[in-house]
């Protein structure tokens, strides 16, 4: 594939793998624009945790999408659809090659194949909703989603009260399982066939040792001053950035709950973590991704530049 017949190019990558520096290289040798596909890096209250570009970064490189969500927003994927949707159109107005570059999976998927046509969710019934199951844990919730609708809930994750909730805001909604919607598409919003794709694959030790040494820095950057002022907001632990990695272990140890350095740990051990199912879902159910290492990724995307 010639830079000419490339409408978009995509960078993913688990987490500390390098794709943010990747794609500002991209960007600069292509008068490109780097445009966020993680979902913690679209909100404003997390620079340093989600590991958000910092301000010389963005100076270096036009970005788009990035710490534009307030935290109080329950942000979706059909949300950063939409918003990657109003992107395109403008970039290609301008004749400028969108880099999206991030670690989620569900973005790219959006991208390439489409979004899953779910009915809307009317805010009465998504307040509701989180109004019941607050104060519950997520085992609980999960619980409750495996009691009327134990299709959707064999599909997700005790630990993730996110995507539970939103199963069972669902069901409120419409009477049907949240898996029978799933299989419904919508048009993608980039063709396969004009854009290229790489997902950046480190050795697993040497990740591991990136992983670690990474939220040792954000640490040091003040990523717990940062989760002070978030946990002051007081907003419902439920929503995404409340989940972010390393923000419930710290809350806990801003309470008295844990040590500083349990924090740091359960942080550290849930960033690797995800990092396995970050690559775990780019196998399974992106085949459109070439898999590189990262020191060869400038080397495979500058012959098609």
């Amino acid at each position: 594939m010639t830079r000419s017949a490339i409408s978009a190019l995509l960078i993913a990558g688990p987490t500390a793998s390098g794709k943010s520096a990747l794609a500002i290289r991209v960007a600069q040798e292509t008068g490109g624009v780097v445009v966020n596909a993680d979902s913690m890096q679209v909100y404003g209250d997390l620079r340093t945790l989600s590991a958000r570009p910092s301000p010389d970064e963005e100076r270096a490189a036009e970005h788009r999408l990035f710490g534009h969500v307030d935290g109080a927003v329950n942000y979706s994927v059909g949300r950063w659809v939409e918003d990657a949707r109003d992107l395109l159109a403008d970039l290609a107005q301008g004749g400028q090659l969108p880099i999206f570059t991030g670690g989620t999976g569900l973005y790219f998927k959006a991208l390439l194949q489409g979004l899953s046509e779910i009915p809307a969710v009317p805010e009465e019934v998504r307040a509701r909703v989180r109004a019941e199951a607050g104060g519950l844990a997520p085992q609980e919730i999960h619980a409750r989603l495996r009691a009327i609708d134990p299709e959707t809930a064999a599909r997700l994750r005790p630990t993730d009260p996110q995507r539970n909730l939103r199963a069972l805001e669902v069901f409120a909604a419409t009477g049907q399982p949240l898996a029978s919607f799933q299989n419904r598409r919508a048009a993608p919003l980039l063709d396969p066939a004009t854009t290229a794709a790489f997902f950046l694959l480190p050795e697993r030790a040497a990740l591991k040792a990136r992983i670690d040494a990474r939220f040792e820095a954000m640490m040091e950057q003040g990523a717990l001053g940062e989760v002070e002022r978030l946990a002051a907001r007081g907003l419902d632990p439920a929503l995404p950035v409340m989940r972010a990695h390393g923000v419930p272990g710290l809350i806990d140890h801003l309470r008295g709950d844990a040590t500083l350095a349990e924090a740091i740990a359960r942080g550290q051990r849930d960033t690797r973590a995800y990092s396995k199912r970050q690559v775990t879902f780019v196998r399974h159910q992106l085949p459109e991704f070439a898999m590189v290492a990262p020191e060869a990724g400038w080397e495979a995307m500058a012959a098609m530049l």
